[in-house]
């Protein structure tokens, strides 16, 4: 950091210039003529819209390919070029920016719902392309994105305006020393990350190995539990959804707050219930619409109809300890995407679902390997103490010192 704050001294202590990008360059079209059929016989490489949303430097080693007939007319990439979405579903994910950090070894095209900003010759030497990818993604810069945005359902972004946004253009040897102390950021969230998916490739072999017991008991799903179903109160009796105690578990709950859940989103009065409140200690699975999801609830609860609930019949609450059946039913999700009926919904075939096979050892054994697993699921999933913890710290770091390194006094200049 002192080498950088030594170069601005040296380099620009007046401040930097703040340039629009209609000033460093022109912009280019995607793919134009292109039918459904190019993409599934293609023989170039094309960048995709996920491409751009997800990297700050393109990605060239991603195998996308559409069909470009010999001669035909259609722009290429070229080191340097940044690329933009250029619409989006979500306001503020409108014109997420990608930059092309190194020179195509082929001919590369760009898809038709981007388009990019090609620097001209003086800011091709201007613009360092390590640089770009960090201040096109700063806070500073996300900001003027979200005001050339509009749309109601879908987002799009005016070329005009956009081409009216300014950036900083500090000297190329301060870009330089700033993108070499960003990308260490990256470099180590990579490390991170490679680790982390280290972690659940384990995490996943032992989940399926430890369940793999020649000498436990084994019994079939329908005689360890009594199956319930869920279902939704009507919308149209406002009494029964206001004031709610008894939380209602949705698939929005699973994707939002995790698999061990203590209470839902949503909450439902007693009498909307009908009497069907479910014990805690109950598994939901999935067995309609989104197949092969399973949570353990650790409340009273109810569920929509989408899900099944597994209550543990009595004759065996001193045998089976659940959260070892929370682990188990990770075996059963893959299962359930082998069973299912044919129709136009998803659903499970719920006679094979009855027979399900679970492997059941002495308590004792089953309270070690949710201990194993216990483990392992706080290591690669814990968002406070695992690897997804470490991740998120370092993005945030990242994101700190990227939007304090990219902020420059403006260079004013007397006419």
């Amino acid at each position: 950091m002192n080498r950088i704050q030594k170069l601005i001294n040296d380099l620009c202590p007046n401040g930097v210039p703040y340039k629009k990008l209609k000033d460093i360059g022109d912009t280019f079209t995607g793919l134009n003529g292109k039918r459904k059929e190019d993409f599934s016989k293609g023989n170039c490489k094309y960048i995709t819209y996920t491409n751009i949303y997800n990297n700050p430097s393109i990605d060239l080693n991603q195998n996308d390919y559409v069909y470009i007939k010999v001669n035909e007319k259609q722009n290429t990439l070229r080191y340097g070029d940044i690329l933009i979405t250029g619409s989006s579903e979500n306001m503020e994910d409108s014109g997420m920016i990608s930059v092309v950090c190194e020179e195509p070894k082929e001919n590369v095209y760009l898809n038709s719902f981007c388009f990019g900003l090609r620097p001209n010759e003086e800011y091709s030497k201007k613009l360092f392309p390590g640089f770009s990818k960090h201040i096109f993604r700063s806070n500073f810069f996300r900001k003027q994105i979200l005001q050339c945005s509009f749309g109601v359902t879908r987002y799009n972004l005016n070329k005009k305006k956009f081409m009216e946004l300014t950036i900083p253009i500090p000297p190329i040897d301060v870009q330089k020393e700033i993108a070499k102390v960003l990308d260490k950021f990256g470099e180590l969230e990579a490390e991170l990350e490679a680790e982390l998916e280290a972690r659940k490739s384990q995490y996943e072999f032992w989940r399926e190995k430890l369940f793999d017991d020649s000498e436990a008991k084994q019994y079939q799903l329908e005689e360890l539990f009594n199956l319930k179903n869920g279902f939704t109160p009507s919308k149209a009796n406002d009494s029964f959804w206001t004031n709610g105690i008894i939380p209602w578990f949705r698939m929005e709950d699973l994707r939002e707050n995790g698999r061990i859940l203590n209470d839902a989103i949503q909450h439902i009065t007693i009498e909307a219930t009908k009497g069907n409140i479910m014990p805690e200690n109950s598994i939901i699975v999935s067995t309609s619409a989104t197949i092969g999801e399973h949570a353990l609830l650790t409340c009273k609860s109810l569920s929509n109809q989408r899900f099944t609930y597994l209550v543990l019949k009595d004759s065996f609450k001193d045998v089976v300890d659940m959260k070892y059946i929370y682990y188990h039913c990770f075996l059963l999700d893959k299962y359930c995407l082998h069973i299912l009926n044919q129709g136009n919904f998803a659903s499970i075939d719920m006679k094979a679902f009855k027979k399900y096979i679970f492997n059941i050892p002495t308590i004792e054994k089953q309270k070690k390997i949710v201990d194993i697993l216990d483990k392992f699921d706080k290591l690669v999933n814990d968002i406070y103490e695992g690897l997804p913890a470490e991740i998120k710290f370092r993005r945030k770091q990242y994101k700190y010192y990227r939007d304090e390194l990219l902020s420059f006094k403006e260079l004013v200049v007397n006419e």
